[in-house]
């Protein structure tokens, strides 16, 4: 016979299963004012934050479900850092929303003078964004109803908590690194060039002169006899090079005090031949900043055909151009021999190094077909 006391009894057990599984991501007050006070460093180093932030697995580097390639090159030492990870698992709590998402996230980060800050960097940012996605949704107003949560408001409240995140991490990343480098003499610094993509959408954003691409094919008026669309390959740069003759560039390093060379290589004071950068703290005081410029979220569609992140030592002997043709080459000749596609990364860096490459090299190529289907977006 089922009782007040049973009845007692599952709601008991209930409410204990909600705040297992819902609350599994809540964080106190306390914890909240160490990140507000330090940001994502502050969290991993305060006894007043949860356990689960030092031992999230969806937070980790999985370059294995990435197709990515480094070479050292002519180099003497190899400074390039890769991450990445397509299917990042990221919780979200709020006031009356406990869910998972998905992300994917690639990044390159290209060290100058050591490679002290693109180590740091390569290794802090899936935990710092990780944490700054949990507290950015628990500083934002989510839309409350949880039968909206697939709605256009919802998802449009979630890009902005990744964006700002994002953000959010590399300012982490730069804080902590420019201190430590005062602390221990470094003079290192690294670019960086990051894609996200959630939901079907993707959003691009660089400090220095790593790049994004987007590899597109103009569509032609027919298709082929398995119905895929035919079209010439064009690349679309989705971040603009930081470089310190660049009028907007040039203003803000002369604003500070600095100077631009005149040399074949414009370069900060003399020195440093990007305007931005994490790290180069010394340089700091003229100018260079570590604050990235990014794209807005775009629709992934059934034109887009790769996503492209690379340092620039591919682009030392390739174009933007000559990186997408080769990717559509290399694609299209694997297609005519019914072979499976080899590493389309390594096959770019190995072409920028025979070509003559000095530099570092070191790609992430992203297949954008995996996130459209039929010209739409899908979560």
């Amino acid at each position: 016979m089922f009782t007040i006391k049973g009845f007692g009894v599952i709601v008991f057990i209930g409410f204990l299963l909600c705040r297992l599984l819902c609350g599994a991501h809540e964080v106190s007050v306390s914890c909240m004012m160490s990140y507000e006070e330090g940001g994502a460093a502050a969290v991993f180093s305060s006894p007043e934050c949860p356990r689960w932030f030092y031992s999230a697995k969806s937070s980790k580097n999985i370059t294995g479900n990435c197709d990515f390639a480094t070479l050292q090159g002519h180099r003497e030492y190899q400074e390039d850092r890769v991450t990445c990870n397509l299917d990042m698992k990221l919780p979200l709590s709020g006031e009356s929303v406990h869910e998972e998402i998905s992300v994917g996230i690639a990044a390159i980060f290209d060290g100058h003078g050591g490679d002290e800050a693109s180590e740091m960097a390569s290794t802090r940012l899936f935990d710092y964004f990780f944490a700054n996605v949990v507290f950015t949704a628990y500083s934002r107003a989510l839309p409350n109803n949880k039968h909206n949560h697939k709605t256009h408001s919802f998802k449009s409240s979630l890009r902005r908590i990744l964006e700002k995140a994002l953000l959010k991490t590399i300012e982490d990343i730069d804080s902590e690194f420019s201190k430590e480098a005062l602390d221990k003499g470094y003079i290192s610094g690294s670019t960086t060039s990051i894609v996200l993509m959630f939901d079907g959408k993707f959003l691009a954003t660089n400090v220095g002169d790593s790049k994004a691409l987007l590899c597109s094919h103009k569509v032609l008026s027919h298709h082929d006899s398995e119905g895929t669309l035919l079209g010439e390959i064009y690349a679309e740069e989705l971040t603009r090079d930081h470089h310190p003759n660049r009028e907007d560039e040039k203003a803000r390093i002369e604003a500070a005090g600095g100077f631009v060379s005149k040399s074949r290589v414009p370069r900060v004071n003399g020195m440093l031949a990007v305007s931005r950068a994490i790290g180069d703290v010394y340089l700091k005081r003229y100018g260079v900043t570590a604050e990235p410029e990014l794209t807005g979220w775009r629709d992934f569609t059934r034109e887009n055909s790769y996503l492209i992140v690379a340092s620039d030592g591919v682009f030392e002997t390739l174009t933007p151009q000559d990186v997408c043709g080769l990717v559509d080459d290399k694609v299209s000749e694997s297609l005519s021999q019914n072979v499976t596609t080899s590493s389309l990364s390594d096959w770019i860096i190995r072409h920028a190094f025979r070509a003559g490459s000095t530099d570092n090299l070191s790609a992430i190529v992203i297949s954008a077909l995996r996130n459209c289907t039929d010209g739409r977006s899908y979560a």
